[in-house]
């Protein structure tokens, strides 16, 4: 496959990935914020982090980050932990409530979703499983390669 038909595949699902979101939020009618999800799923996919870097992975701003972990560790769904490298500077982790609220979130996504798409075909069905394996393959490939580099600066 050239790469031009492979980035304007690669681009459509991006572009559904987002819709699929969207309408799957619109579906459950929760009115909890998109950036509480995001957030606990960085610290769900990548550990603890640093206020800073938690804020450029869920790509908003570090004031931003501030508002909303103190509304999560109001609800009880994160932690500070003491990072050991800087006695000034905090690490902030998912509690277990916070990684079950999100577990929930995301059934009742696929709840809310499930009958729009309750009549595919078996080979159909499996053809999304397999594409789901593939996208999980290369972000995880993705964040393995991250995590090498910035070992690599540290």
């Amino acid at each position: 496959m050239t790469s031009e038909p492979l980035e304007d595949l690669i681009g459509d699902l991006i572009s559904l990935s987002h819709r699929l979101t969207r309408l799957a939020a619109t579906s459950t009618g929760s009115a909890e914020s998109p950036a509480v999800w995001r957030t606990l799923s960085v610290l769900r996919d990548h550990g603890p982090l640093r206020l800073g870097e938690l804020a450029r992975a869920s790509r908003v701003s570090q004031p931003t980050m501030t508002k909303l972990i103190h509304a999560l560790d109001d609800r009880g769904w994160v932690r500070r932990i003491a990072d050991r490298d800087d006695a000034r500077a905090w690490l902030i982790s998912a509690d277990p409530r916070g990684l079950e609220a999100l577990a929930g979130w995301r059934r009742e996504l696929a709840h809310a979703l499930a009958p729009r798409f309750a009549d595919l075909a078996a080979d159909d069905v499996a053809a999304l499983a397999r594409a789901a394996d593939v996208i999980r393959e290369r972000l995880e490939r993705a964040d393995a390669e991250a995590d090498a580099h910035a070992g690599a600066v540290a």
